[in-house]
């Protein structure tokens, strides 16, 4: 059974048709009016019914945020002005598809779990590296969402007590250490004091340390841009011991912009988990592996979901 994924971004909205093995059938790309939920939820209605072909199809939407239990309503998502949107009966009113919302972290690492770096193992932590920090649990070849929906929330584990603010309005979160913004300030703390960071500032100076200009410096060996990349994957592999001591995952997936450094990002991570995993050399040790998907990981999870939970509403 083909199924509709759908994926909003904060700069676009994405859309494939997705086969039952993961493939990409046929895709679309609109650009995301963020600042207008009603125009929004137009822009997924048209693109619902173009890759349908007015025929009834079985949709899953991605969003960032908060979902409630029933994959219905969006509670909060941080860069559209959607505050407890009834997502689902909109779009399902207006393309007269089945309709489930999900949010876009859960869907990225299903579809690693189903086709992509957590294939054969049935407990999975993934971590989606980005701007923030995202993240998935699958448990018992299950997507875990939690009570009321919203559960999974890792970049918001407290990593370090008073710590740094957090836009969720707290100190400390893993996500102010651990992600592509985290990375940028480590690396303009190592340009600050020439040394190893000489690289570093001669890039910012020329144009500034984006995660491009840290990326390329990364793969070119910079031992400055390496340090930055080091005190990243500690932060990783700290909060990934925490998780292990709740959920005992067989493997975590690294994924974002950030795991393109693979193994250079994979070493101090696993180095981090073993330092501080509770009862080392009695506890199970993970394996830690880059994600396989790029780009359609929420389009393709997002479908393979909505056709799920169609056949389990079918039983």
């Amino acid at each position: 059974m083909q199924a509709i994924g759908i994926d909003i971004g904060g700069t676009k909205v994405a859309g494939a048709i997705v086969d039952e093995d993961g493939g990409i059938v046929r895709s679309s790309r609109r650009p995301t009016p963020a600042r207008d939920g009603d125009a929004l939820v137009d822009v997924v209605a048209e693109m619902i019914a173009e890759l349908s072909g007015g025929e009834h199809a079985v949709v899953g939407v991605a969003a960032a945020g908060f979902i409630d239990a029933a994959q219905s309503n969006v509670y909060y998502t941080p860069n559209i002005d959607w505050r407890n949107e009834p997502l689902r009966e909109k779009l399902e009113a207006r393309t007269g598809a089945s309709v489930v919302i999900d949010n876009d972290a859960n869907a990225a690492g299903w579809a690693e779990f189903r086709f992509g770096s957590g294939q054969l193992v049935s407990d999975m932590v993934m971590l989606t590296i980005g701007t923030g920090v995202g993240g998935a649990i699958v448990a018992g070849d299950r997507l875990f969402r939690g009570g009321f929906g919203a559960g999974a929330e890792i970049g918001h584990l407290r990593l370090v007590p008073d710590g740094l603010p957090c836009g969720c309005g707290q100190y400390g979160c893993f996500e102010q250490y651990g992600s592509g913004r985290a990375l940028q300030r480590y690396a303009n703390e190592i340009a600050d004091q020439g040394g190893i960071g000489l690289r570093l500032n001669a890039a910012r100076e020329a144009g500034g340390l984006d995660g491009k200009v840290i990326g390329d410096l990364i793969l070119a060996r910079d031992p400055g841009a390496l340090a930055a990349l080091r005190r990243l994957g500690h932060a990783i592999g700290t909060a990934s011991a925490s998780l292990a001591a709740v959920l005992d995952p067989q493997r975590f997936v690294i994924g974002g912009g950030v795991a393109a450094a693979g193994e250079l990002l994979l070493e101090p991570v696993r180095e981090a988990f073993l330092e501080h995993l509770p009862a080392r050399g009695y506890h199970p040790e993970p394996d830690f592996v880059i994600a396989e998907f790029v780009n359609d990981a929420g389009v393709v999870g997002a479908a393979d979901l909505a056709r799920i939970h169609l056949a389990e509403r079918a039983r």
